[in-house]
């Protein structure tokens, strides 16, 4: 059980704190919520938010064994090389 944050603590982080806090930089994470691979994210307003749960479990998510490891709910089969080439 994680312990509770301070009353301080900010609840949600807009992207530049987010990306702070993961080691990359903004627009990277732009580009992750672009394309569906990022956290979840809120979007309050015009502006987009992350929870710093979310920001961890994200991070979790990508944690591997090893470079042939495909992590949780990755698809490791993949489509033929010469697939759809009219060969």
């Amino acid at each position: 059980m994680q312990p509770n944050p301070p009353d301080d603590a900010p609840r949600f982080l807009r992207t530049p704190d987010a990306a702070k806090r993961l080691g990359l930089s903004p627009r990277t994470l732009e580009k992750h919520r672009c394309f569906g691979t990022g956290p979840i994210y809120h979007k309050l307003g015009g502006r987009i938010v992350y929870t710093v749960a979310d920001i961890d479990d994200w991070a979790a998510a990508g944690m591997r064994r090893s470079t042939s490891d495909p992590g949780p709910g990755i698809a490791t089969t993949r489509r033929p090389a010469n697939a759809g080439r009219g060969r």
